[in-house]
């Protein structure tokens, strides 16, 4: 590989695994949240050891989410100087600002960790939103930099020079609030289903109607409902999502469906490969008009094809399987928990057979495959750029050479920290049980935040 493949394997691979624990990281306060008001609304103990253990897996997750958070910070700096240069005079602001976020996150998290059984309930309750709020706009506002990327807006390039800079109007940069609206809601659904799948793994481990099973099964059924009620907001978000490349990144939307000809009534093309001397994509089964009403509320709507671009500024073609993954996985996130509703409620059956809790097991490793399909296909869909239209991947990339040793590294260091946290997570829970904790918080005068912590 050369070095701009090397810089770019070696950011893609930091982002791919810090990823995971940063959005973790923003859908698992939501579901402590939601689990200490129900708590707060019934008086069921259950909720508020969910929100216990909960607390101590996010403690976890993010001790490995801040180095890795701070690894891709200065692989930034060192493998990408053209990129952070014009991000130190346009777009300082994110950054900046998210230093605050990751402050008021870890602040009212110690103090709902310590001072949970001390304050009293809406104090609980306030430490928990300003958690869930400190980690999404940490999130968001990291993630503004790549909507920005996309669509560059607070300057003007000319004759090699930033002028007219307006820091505020990169900040709300066109595509702003799709992108945020987008992380925000797919971090609650990777939340949700990660909930479930442990939630569906120890109801198999343990006899139906057993003290431990009920307890999981109250939060499998809130992680359902959760899970598929953002699903379904993400999948709307979706449609806003495919409107804003049809305006602000054409060719990156005709590469996502495989569309070579620009034309109206375009169809969306589902699953298949694209393949690029026969200009099509074989083995798709195809909605006629779809595409069109996607892009443009209208069937009608003209779609650009990738033959209206130079050839050299087409994104990789594989990019439609990532679109695919993400579309399809997105769909079964929203049809999994109907399907188990009607189970419960329609045909009024009370046992999960096996092989429903095998498929709710699944559901939070494909929750994740989904983000990674999106991050993967939302960064290299705009290649060649890393500015859009203003600064290329490879005009912004590093000199330094012999990069391979350093991608090698990371990887093992990578290799250890997932295997630290497998570790951690695996000796705390084994330690301290389901039924440790419900005898617990069932006695009284007996912390259950501050033991164990």
């Amino acid at each position: 590989m050369d070095d701009l493949v090397i810089a770019r394997s070696l950011f893609g691979t930091t982002m791919a695994f810090h990823i995971i624990f940063a959005t973790i990281g923003v859908g698992l306060p939501f579901m402590m949240l939601t689990a200490e008001l129900l708590y707060q609304k019934t008086k069921d103990q259950d909720y508020v050891v969910m929100a216990k253990r909960w607390t101590k897996a996010f403690a976890v997750l993010l001790g490995v989410g801040i180095p890795t958070g701070t690894i891709a910070g200065t692989q930034l700096s060192l493998l990408w100087p053209g990129f952070m240069e014009v991000i130190g005079r346009v777009m300082p602001l994110p950054f900046q600002i998210e230093i605050y976020a990751f402050f008021v996150e870890a602040l009212f998290m110690s103090i709902y960790v310590y001072a949970a059984e001390r304050i009293a309930p809406w104090m609980r309750i306030a430490s928990l939103v300003l958690v869930a709020i400190g980690a999404l706009a940490s999130a968001v506002l990291i993630t503004n930099v790549h909507a920005f990327q996309g669509t560059p807006a607070g300057f003007r390039y000319e004759n090699g020079e930033f002028v007219d800079i307006n820091p505020w109007a990169a900040f709300f940069n066109p595509s702003f609030f799709v992108t945020a609206g987008h992380v925000a809601l797919s971090a609650y659904v990777v939340g949700a289903f990660v909930v479930c799948s442990v939630a569906a793994f120890k109801m198999m481990k343990h006899e139906s109607g057993s003290r431990i099973y009920l307890f999981h099964q109250k939060a499998l059924r809130l992680s359902l409902v959760v899970g598929c009620i953002f699903a379904f907001l993400t999948a709307l978000n979706g449609h806003s999502s495919a409107q804003y490349l049809h305006e602000y990144q054409p060719e990156k939307l005709a590469a996502a469906e495989g569309l070579f000809e620009t034309q109206s009534h375009a169809p969306l093309a589902i699953g298949g490969v694209t393949d690029r001397e026969t200009q099509e994509i074989k083995g798709a089964i195809e909605i006629p008009w779809a595409l069109s009403f996607l892009a443009g509320n209208s069937f009608d709507t003209v779609v650009v094809g990738l033959n209206d671009f130079p050839e050299e500024l087409w994104p990789p073609l594989f990019i439609h399987t990532l679109f695919n993954g993400m579309v399809i996985i997105g769909s079964l996130l929203i049809l999994i928990p109907i399907l188990v509703y009607a189970w419960r409620k329609i045909l009024k059956k009370m046992h999960y057979p096996k092989i429903m809790l095998w498929t709710l097991v699944t559901t939070g490793p494909l929750a994740v495959l989904a983000i990674e399909f999106g991050w993967i296909f939302a960064c290299t869909g705009r290649q060649p750029w890393v500015i859009y239209r203003i600064l290329s991947t490879a005009e912004s990339a590093t000199t330094a050479t012999n990069l391979g040793t350093l991608f090698i590294l990371f990887i093992c260091v990578y290799i250890i920290l997932a295997f630290a946290v497998v570790f951690v997570l695996l000796y705390y829970f084994r330690k301290n049980t389901e039924l440790d904790d419900i005898e617990r918080a069932e006695k009284k005068n007996v912390p259950l935040f501050s033991s164990n912590s």
